[in-house]
């Protein structure tokens, strides 16, 4: 149950709300423009916030209505009480959903966001409609988990420099501002143990199971979850199509937010308004 008692049309911008004991900052935005169409539930990546995830929510909330929040121990959402799985995640995303009266919705999850879709589409098939996984994590790496918790947080904030303008400027100051602060994960020892978790386990066991339908967007030079595992991904989910973004990295989304939006409005609305690249 939320913390507030208006009603989610009365309500503007992130606000606070408690879910399964926790406190979690969340967003509604948007409104659906045909009937019928389903809600779109946005999940960041490791490390990541609201506002890193704005270009996904900005460009899909002209169409209908996404839901976007904070996961727990991440922006303003408290931590979880012990170390967490992608399970445990995704069991926290229904509780989310069950309180805000969501019976199914569309997926988009980028990153450590893509490892928990992944999830709920393989255990709660008839919660999900489509789902977009965008850099996704979710297959075991190639390299130890010391060296995707160095790289991924130094890399977090870089990207939305090159959005340009105000927007962009901002984003890159807010990170600059968390990566610069004691490192409140460094600070957490449940954080450093959920990351462990999160990074040893792999999903690709569960792919052939997944009967959503499913769209695969990557960054062509992604570092982080390489395009090897775009590529797997494609081949283990069944009718799985695969978008590569040449040039880009592991924040596709934020490095052609133009194009990423027109494809996601493409793929999760039935009936998406025209927008000129």
């Amino acid at each position: 149950m939320t913390e507030s008692s208006e009603s989610p049309a009365a309500q503007t911008g992130p606000r606070l709300g408690r879910f399964a004991g926790l406190r979690v900052r969340f967003e509604r935005r948007g409104e659906p423009r045909v009937t019928g169409d389903l809600p779109i539930l946005v999940l960041h990546g490791w490390g990541a916030h609201l506002e890193a995830i704005e270009p996904i929510v900005g460009a899909l909330a002209t169409e209908t209505e996404v839901i976007a929040l904070d996961l727990p121990g991440f922006g303003q959402s408290e931590p979880p009480p012990a170390a967490w799985d992608a399970d445990d995640y995704a069991r926290f995303v229904i509780e989310f959903l069950d309180a805000l009266e969501v019976d199914r919705c569309h997926l988009v999850g980028h990153s450590n966001g893509g490892r928990i879709a992944i999830c709920l589409a393989g255990s709660q098939a008839a919660r999900v409609g489509r789902l977009l996984l965008c850099d996704s994590a979710g297959l075991r790496p190639r390299r130890r988990a010391g060296y995707y918790w160095r790289v991924a947080l130094a890399k977090l904030g870089r990207v939305f420099g090159r959005l340009g303008g105000r927007p962009g400027e901002r984003l890159q100051r807010r990170m600059r501002e968390r990566l610069a602060s004691a490192d409140y994960l460094e600070a957490s020892p449940q954080m450093r143990d959920t990351f462990r978790r999160l990074i040893a386990s792999d999903l690709e066991p569960r792919l052939g199971g997944i009967e959503t339908e499913t769209l695969i967007v990557w960054g062509e030079h992604d570092e982080d979850t390489p395009l090897w595992m775009a590529k797997r991904l494609e081949q283990a989910i069944a009718g799985a199509g695969l978008v590569v973004f040449e040039g880009a990295g592991h924040y596709s989304y934020a490095e052609d937010p133009v194009r990423f939006g027109r494809i996601a409005r493409l793929f999760l609305c039935d009936q998406p308004r025209q927008v000129a690249a």
